[in-house]
């Protein structure tokens, strides 16, 4: 029963944060980001998730099996090898002073790095983005 009452929670709680609790402010971005997103062909700028990749036309092209179901599974994979998640590791783990949570967290931003400054832009050209 209280799973049902969680999830209940989780619904009004998230159309109460969305009715009146929103930001009624334009997102700010920085110029050199979205000149860095411009170049990548992300135009959209006037939501928090750009059309752009997150759209249901997306979804059933390379681009969207490589964003959604590849990367999916890899985040899948690597909280279930690594036991835990990266805020959980980081947050929780690092502060109970866990070694195998900082060994995960240094391994997630190594990661993280690479992926940004390696393989970002030829994956991207693979796809045609």
């Amino acid at each position: 029963m209280w799973n049902l009452m969680f999830v209940l929670g989780i619904l009004v709680g998230g159309f109460i944060a969305t009715q009146f609790l929103s930001n009624p402010n334009e997102m700010i971005i920085a110029d050199a980001t979205k000149a860095d997103l411009s170049a990548l062909g992300i135009t959209d700028f006037g939501s928090l998730m750009p059309a752009s990749i997150f759209s249901w036309e997306n979804l059933f092209t390379a681009k969207g099996v490589l964003f959604f179901v590849i990367g999916g599974f890899m985040v899948g994979f690597g909280t279930r090898y690594a036991g835990g998640c990266t805020s959980g590791h980081a947050i929780m783990g690092i502060s109970a002073l866990q070694w195998p949570s900082l060994v995960a967290t240094m391994f997630f931003m190594i990661g993280g790095f690479f992926m940004t400054h390696v393989l970002f832009e030829p994956l991207m050209n693979l796809v045609g983005f």
